[in-house]
């Protein structure tokens, strides 16, 4: 089959590959224009520029699709049976939807109509999600609302990151392209519209995001923690001061009273302190128990602004804990 790639970031790599893999003729693959990235702004070719160049395609790279005439005349010319997108980065004009004998088909890294829109893949684990998946999708001119085509389920570890999940929607989603492909060629599929009433709609991540609310419960906490990992991930302040926090677990308070002292105990028998949302109830080797709004979370992996990560035991030989001392938001 003659294709034509959409795609920018790594995510979509795996599906060029996959597609390269299965011996479609890729006329063409079209990526976001190279921008200035890092501290540098260095201009920067997207990861699928840099792959496609590696296989010897053809790259095309239009600022705005549906404003470049250059760019639809060219994609009529090329006549691909299919057009397959993968995070693409824009949305797609009618003219270009309407070109490929076969549609234009777009990997999305959800369950649709479950997490349309940007970053559903880190909003699964910030939701605490027990599945997810990707989807092939027949376009059409709406944001991820075309009929489904194949779907494939993933189920989440228990100490998924943003990072990890990334990752295996990837492979899945090469893997369900070349199924799709092959169906939709030989006729095999069928088209089958989204139930809007089931949709939901997640945005772009923001770096805010990430300061973490101790008055939440511990379990969102931790799911936050995870879908920001690696970016841009969560943060707190302590003394002033702002700590990244890779990994933490929670440890449920929720117990009775001691029978002896009338206290209330955790899960392990030890007696619970009253302290505030965010109050560091104590710290050592296993990590740093912190008061959230529902149980406590032990973190266990964080970062100073200017240093490297670093376990709560390399963590607190250089920084020793006061009594009632606190992890707050950074802005307020």
């Amino acid at each position: 089959m003659k294709i034509v790639f959409m795609g920018t970031p790594d995510f979509a790599v795996s599906i060029l590959d996959a597609v390269a893999g299965a011996g479609h003729d890729i006329a063409a693959v079209v990526t976001q224009p190279d921008r200035p990235k890092g501290r540098g702004h260095m201009v920067a070719m997207s990861a699928v520029k840099t792959r496609a160049l590696e296989l010897g395609l053809p790259v095309l790279q239009p600022a705005r699709v549906r404003k470049d005439p250059g760019f639809l005349g060219t994609l009529r010319d090329i006549a691909p049976d299919a057009v397959v997108v993968a995070a693409f980065g824009q949305i797609l004009p009618q003219e270009v939807l309407d070109i490929p004998r076969l549609g234009c088909i777009n990997v999305h890294a959800s369950l649709l109509p479950k997490y349309r829109g940007a970053a559903p893949i880190q909003w699964a684990v910030i939701n605490g999600d027990r599945e997810t998946g990707v989807t092939t999708m027949l376009m059409d001119a709406g944001m991820d609302t075309g009929d489904i085509l194949e779907q494939k389920k993933v189920l989440l570890d228990p100490k998924e990151t943003g990072g990890s999940l990334f990752d295996r929607l990837a492979g899945a989603g090469a893997e369900l392209i070349v199924s799709t492909l092959d169906k939709r060629e030989k006729g095999l599929i069928t088209p089958v519209p989204q139930e809007e009433s089931l949709a939901t709609h997640v945005g772009l991540l923001k770096k805010e995001l990430g300061d973490i609310d101790w008055t939440a419960d511990a379990r969102r906490i931790e799911c936050l923690i995870r879908g920001l990992n690696p970016w841009p991930t969560a943060f707190s302040s302590l003394d002033g001061k702002t700590v990244k926090i890779w990994d933490a677990d929670v440890i449920p308070s929720g117990s009775s009273p001691d029978s002896a002292s009338g206290e209330k105990t955790d899960s392990a028998g030890r007696d619970i302190p009253d302290a505030a949302p965010g109050e560091i109830l104590r710290a050592g080797r296993e990590g740093i128990l912190v008061r959230t709004g529902k149980d406590d979370l032990l973190i266990r992996e964080l970062q100073p602004v200017g240093k490297r990560r670093m376990t709560a035991d390399e963590f607190l030989r250089g920084h020793k804990i006061r009594e009632g001392e606190k992890f707050t938001r950074v802005k307020g």
